[in-house]
């Protein structure tokens, strides 16, 4: 699992990290007793500072999103399947929302928004 994290967007990384796991969480790409990337190779591997994830990491094991497990890391919790009966589409809206305004504000025709979105979600660039 890695995470993608952008050093310039508006969002601190610390959430950035935060709203990735709790989004893979939902969808089922994470499920319980999953281990997460160590703070170490998180903070090696995106050159950012280990007190980053770890706090990210902290602050989803205070919503109990996950739990720390001796000798072994941080893990996605037993009890995040709650957090997770969470529609999913509940979490992308305000995403989808903010590009829709960013469409209107550009006047892009919905067609080709909807075309552009299609192919971003299929990986294409």
């Amino acid at each position: 699992m890695q995470y993608e994290i952008n050093p310039s967007a508006n969002v601190p990384i610390y959430r950035q990290i935060m709203d990735q796991v709790a989004r893979l969480i939902a969808g089922g790409g994470l499920r319980p007793g999953d281990d997460l990337p160590s703070v170490r190779a998180v903070a090696a591997q995106h050159a950012v500072n280990p007190m980053t994830v770890s706090k990210a990491y902290s602050l989803l094991e205070a919503q109990g999103l996950v739990q720390r497990v001796r000798g072994q890391g941080m893990v996605v919790a037993q009890r995040a399947v709650n957090h997770a009966r969470q529609d999913p589409m509940d979490m992308l809206r305000p995403s989808l929302e903010a590009a829709a305004t960013h469409a209107r504000q550009l006047e892009i025709p919905a067609a080709r928004a909807v075309a552009e979105f299609k192919k971003l979600l299929q990986g294409e660039k």
